[in-house]
């Protein structure tokens, strides 16, 4: 059965009414043979009370809409960023070769300058979410990447094509964060899977740059061990960035254009700005075709001092994402939250280092160590690449259903992914 607001009878409801309602997308709900709980609810008062429960509310709303035409497209153009987020952070790898050909420079130095804009992007998008919404960020994104990215092809030496592609870094640097949190804001729990599935998004994009790569380096590139290599004869990675940029750019036109976002309604309550939160509800469940009877009273009879129920002046973070300390502690105020985010931070970490590792060195060490067994070329190098490519595909969908298994769950997927 559809959870219900009636604002007549719940609109005295306490902050304590709500976080004990059985929900139909949190934590009473077994998915994937676990039982889904509060991180938070070991300690009272560890994280805003008021902002805890109106996102319950929010929840519900959601899941009563149901999984529609917007989120299918949000899935869509959401997933245009972690495509990016796969292409250009493996860009450097794949033109290391011929660049290092051309401009003879340390090659660490190259996957450095990308690794550095990365940081500092999802840093400020991070951040930045939090201060000029998710809107502008999830737009901005890819602009900045495609916009560099096609300016990149035009460098004319090595400091210019790594101050370019850091550049590039922090566009990319916000897409996967971003566009996970505005595609997780808007989905409801019985379809939070999908952002499992959306990394065949990333796998996608590692194939797409692989097969574009194969002809253009292999075929106008400077010979192996040409000396001196011109510009003139090592056109390929040139060409790869100015179509790497075009299709970035027309990707975020699609999203641009065809696409209307709407604002987090968690980041809304996060402000204050509790009506716009109902809106958005709303436009999203008109969109669907469907119907939400979520209203204002609702959500703003939450609150127990006045102060929190009306509008307040545009602060420069929501309240829910405090920038300070308080805002870090938060992430080990109960034993069972320190845990989770330890692990995920040594995880994170691991898989980030060798990542990085393999796919910005796979082609140089492909190209370089192939030569000692006679098949080195540049054509079997980016032929062994789109290979590697195309079995990560099936991956994402292994994990989509592996999360909602029960013989498995999240713990477990996440467990066999990482020991892999």
């Amino acid at each position: 059965m559809k959870p219900s607001f009636d604002s007549r009878k719940d609109a005295a409801i306490t902050v304590d009414d709500v976080l004990t309602l059985p929900s139909s997308s949190s934590s009473s709900k077994p998915v994937g043979g676990e039982r889904r709980t509060d991180l938070y609810e070991d300690e009272a008062g560890s994280v805003d009370p008021v902002y805890q429960a109106k996102a319950h509310i929010l929840n519900e709303a959601i899941q009563e809409i149901g999984m529609g035409r917007y989120q299918w497209n949000l899935f869509v153009v959401a997933g245009f960023g972690w495509f990016a987020d796969s292409v250009w952070p493996l860009i450097s790898g794949l033109i290391l070769t011929p660049v290092l050909a051309e401009f003879s420079f340390r090659g660490p130095f190259l996957s450095l300058a990308a690794n550095i804009g990365l940081l500092v992007g999802a840093i400020v998008w991070g951040i930045g979410c939090d201060i000029w919404g998710r809107k502008w960020s999830f737009n901005l994104t890819l602009l900045i990447a495609g916009v560099f990215g096609l300016v990149a092809g035009g460098s004319p030496d090595f400091i210019t094509l790594a101050s370019l592609i850091a550049v590039v870094g922090v566009g990319v640097g916000g897409n996967m964060p971003v566009d996970s949190a505005v595609f997780l804001d808007l989905v409801p729990g019985s379809h939070q899977y999908l952002l499992t599935v959306m990394s065949v998004w990333w796998s996608l994009g590692q194939l797409v740059v692989s097969l574009i790569a194969w002809p253009l380096i292999a075929n106008f590139s400077c010979k192996s061990g040409a000396s001196p290599c011109n510009r003139a004869d090592n056109m390929g990675w040139r060409y790869l960035l100015f179509t790497l940029g075009g299709l970035t750019l027309f990707l975020w036109g699609l999203r641009f254009f065809l696409f209307t976002l709407l604002e987090s309604p968690r980041y809304l309550v996060g402000l204050g700005k509790d009506k716009e939160a109902v809106d958005v509800i709303h436009k999203v469940a008109q969109l669907n075709g469907s119907t939400t009877s979520l209203d204002v009273v609702t959500l703003e009879g939450v609150a127990g001092d006045a102060s929190e129920r009306r509008e307040r002046k545009r602060k420069l973070l929501s309240d829910s994402s405090a920038y300070g300390l308080d805002h870090v502690k938060a992430l080990f105020a109960t034993w069972k939250m320190a845990w989770s985010t330890s692990l995920l931070i040594a995880l994170w970490g691991i898989i980030g280092l060798a990542s990085t590792l393999y796919n910005n060195f796979l082609p140089f060490i492909l190209n370089s160590r192939g030569a000692v067994f006679g098949d080195g070329s540049l054509g079997i190098t980016y032929r062994n690449q789109v290979i590697l490519s195309i079995i990560g595909i099936p991956g994402a969908f292994l994990a989509g259903w592996a999360v909602e298994s029960p013989y498995i769950g999240r713990k477990g997927t996440l467990a066999i992914s990482a020991g892999e």
